[in-house]
């Protein structure tokens, strides 16, 4: 079945525009979900929708929505209260601005949608967009009204066609000043800084979706077959750091690259014991070979 459209209208630049559509980025992908049981019978437990004054039971489709004024005060709000609120994000996507991709901190994207031309009528249009946009290597900035609230939105290429990423507004996250004004400003170690990053070039690769699987579920799955099958399951045994153990940072450097604390790095770059040069005795990630020259963003879209 084709996937059907979150919200429909036009992506304009200037004077320019052509009818677009937004599709979810992403799709239910049967998740785990689990019930509430009555442990007394087996029974699933039923989840009602009672009238807080009379406890009369209520069908979902009968009830409209209703904003609180004042305490137990509700003004109810009908579908024509709600099209009387329309402004022009509503059904178009003007472009306000171009910044550089670069510019936006990943933590202010939220959700993903594939932008994709809406008919053949203005598919030039879209390929110009795209196109321009892509040579330029900036991101469009624009808004657009969805389930009822206009988000910003940064418009980028992806492959053939074009993501939608709503961002959040700043007032949406929480100020980390107060978690990271408690971290020393002091400078730390060159010489473990410098290990540190030996230790990251080892270890770099090219992003693969693969990398995101989620083995917790994968887990959970396997111990509900094994107790379908009246079978159990070993945990495994994941030991947790000591909290409170001090460490030798340099030792434990070394170590993660081979070397002996009594070794001391040679030349532009330390040495493993009785090996060549530790980036090249690594064995590669199965991924890639090479470093990610990805941008921030690039990871939405790669």
């Amino acid at each position: 079945m084709a996937q059907r459209p979150i919200w429909r209208g036009h992506l304009r630049l200037a004077l320019v525009s052509c009818p677009v559509a937004l599709y979810s980025a992403r799709h239910d992908r049967g998740d785990l979900h689990f019930h509430f049981i009555n442990p007394k019978t087996g029974h699933r437990v039923k989840m009602v929708t009672l009238d807080a004054e009379t406890d009369e039971e209520l069908s979902r489709r009968d009830l409209v929505k209703g904003y609180e004024f004042k305490k137990d005060h509700y003004l109810i709000m009908s579908d024509e209260d709600f099209d009387a609120a329309k402004v022009e994000s509503s059904s178009t996507m003007t472009v306000d601005k171009f910044v550089d991709a670069e510019s936006i901190d990943p933590i202010y994207y939220d959700s993903s949608y594939f932008v994709a031309p809406d008919g053949d009528a203005g598919q030039d249009v879209y390929v110009v967009l795209r196109e321009a946009i892509a040579k330029t290597g900036r991101v469009a900035l624009s808004r657009v009204v969805i389930a009822r609230r206009e988000r910003t939105i940064a418009i980028m290429p992806m492959q053939n066609g074009m993501v939608v990423h709503t961002l959040h507004e700043e007032r949406d996250l929480n100020n980390p000043k107060a978690l990271f004004d408690e971290i020393p400003d002091a400078k730390p170690d060159p010489e473990m800084v410098k290990l540190a990053t030996q230790l990251i070039d080892r270890q770099t690769g090219r992003y693969d979706p693969a990398d995101t699987e989620d083995r917790y579920e994968a887990r959970l799955r396997a111990v509900i077959e094994a107790k379908l099958k009246g079978e159990g399951i070993t945990p495994d045994s994941d030991e947790e750091p000591d909290r409170g153990n001090v460490i030798d940072l340099m030792a434990a450097l070394k170590k993660s690259l081979g070397q002996t604390t009594e070794e001391q790095p040679s030349g532009g770059r330390s040495r493993p014991a009785s090996q060549s040069p530790a980036k090249k005795s690594a064995p590669k990630p199965k991924s890639a070979s090479t470093r990610s020259s990805a941008k921030k963003p690039a990871r939405k879209r790669a």
